[in-house]
């Protein structure tokens, strides 16, 4: 396993800044930024289809890198730009009419909520939100209650929210979708990176993540694992293009096998490349890459506890690796701004209405990575008193 020093050694942005928003796109490493720009100097030297085709056989091993990394087969993941469309994909593989019921949970990405209200606006699909435990978190038994309702098609939960360090109890979710038998979304955009996963033990027929957050991937690509069992009973996206399907005649197409049928044509062949040197990277790390952050998140609530005008704002049982917090009197944009200054990266979470995991607050949002040092940490919450006095 490489150490903390090498880590820091092949990520450039340790030098100059001290990088604490892992959760909105962490730093790269050298092995991924290299990986891209060797294909973009290969397009522009021999042309894009043409880098394609030298590539290929470099491309397939990324789906290979994939499902090794979550428990999966290569034939189950499709490559896509990243994990908003990855989850619209799988949700439009539901033929959803008037009055089917979709279970979430209070916490579940905005962009994932607004697909559901979307749904309910064009086709009167009702939205049913599961109740919270009183930690926070998602309601294993309150999701049993409401999917024995026979109209139940599709139960989604978002694992690790876009705030408040939350980890859901997917794993439970996923037992009772199985037992119900009722299709199972996991929206893993900020899980991928920062927990182990297999999603033989989740249960779940989609998983949705994207490279840029704790894979340490580029911006512009995800994946969509798709459960040989779903894609076996016919699941396709609704808007399939010429990759996934063949067009046999003028009235019919043939679906491609597998994970394939949700991908579109068109790939940026170099950030597919740069995310499967994101999971190589990723596999030399170890355990660390989940162990660690969590760990350094924990150090950081307790300085940020210490800070006068600064509350702790993170729900749930067990956490993440992103902390988040409310600073009296102050703007959170301005905070963040001052502090990108001083060469801290933080971000700002917005409230969003209903949005039940930010409270309907502004808050400052730190997300640390295994690269992270805990003398970071206490430079980055003394960068803070500075700003806030």
């Amino acid at each position: 396993m490489l150490s903390l020093e090498t880590w820091r050694s092949d990520t450039p942005g340790c030098k100059n800044r001290i990088h604490l928003n892992n959760a909105g796109a962490a730093l790269m490493p050298t092995a991924v930024s290299d990986a891209i720009l060797r294909h973009i100097r290969l397009e522009s030297e021999i042309g894009g289809y043409e880098a394609h085709e030298a590539a290929e056989t470099e491309i397939r091993g990324v789906y290979d890198d994939l499902a090794r990394y979550v428990g999966a087969s290569a034939g189950e993941i499709a490559v896509v730009e990243n994990a908003t469309v990855a989850f619209a994909q799988a949700l439009s593989a539901f033929d959803l009419r008037s009055g089917d019921v979709i279970i979430t949970s209070r916490a579940d990405y905005p962009s994932n909520q607004l697909m559901y209200l979307s749904l309910a606006r064009r086709l009167g699909v009702e939205i049913r939100r599961a109740a919270d435990l009183p930690e926070g978190g998602v309601d294993p038994d309150s999701v049993r209650h409401l999917a024995r309702d026979g109209r139940c098609r599709v139960i989604a939960i978002t694992w690790v929210p876009t705030n408040s360090g939350l980890i859901q109890n997917v794993e439970a979710v996923g037992a009772i979708a199985e037992e119900l038998e009722i299709p199972y979304i996991i929206d893993a955009c900020q899980s991928v990176g920062q927990i182990p996963i297999d999603v033989g033990r989740l249960k779940c027929d989609f998983l949705a993540a994207a490279a840029r957050k704790f894979l340490r991937g580029p911006r512009g690509v995800g994946f969509l694992y798709v459960a040989n069992k779903i894609a076996g009973r016919g699941a396709y996206p609704l808007y399939v293009d010429m990759r996934g399907a063949d067009w046999t005649s003028p009235e019919t197409y043939a679906l491609a096998s597998g994970g394939r049928r949700f991908e579109n044509w068109e790939f940026a062949h170099a950030l597919v490349l740069g995310m499967g040197a994101a999971v190589r990277y990723a596999n030399t790390v170890g355990n660390t890459q989940y162990e660690r952050p969590a760990a350094l998140a924990a150090r950081l609530r307790t300085l940020l506890a210490e800070v006068p005008g600064v509350r702790v704002t993170d729900l749930g049982r067990h956490r993440a690796a992103i902390v988040t917090a409310a600073v009296s009197g102050h703007d959170p944009e301005v905070v963040k701004l001052a502090m990108r200054a001083r060469g801290v990266n933080a971000w700002v979470s917005e409230p969003q209405e209903g949005a039940n995991d930010a409270k309907g607050e502004h808050v400052l949002r730190l997300s640390p990575h295994y690269y992270n040092t805990e003398d970071e940490l206490q430079t980055a919450v003394a960068t803070l008193k500075e700003v806030l006095s």
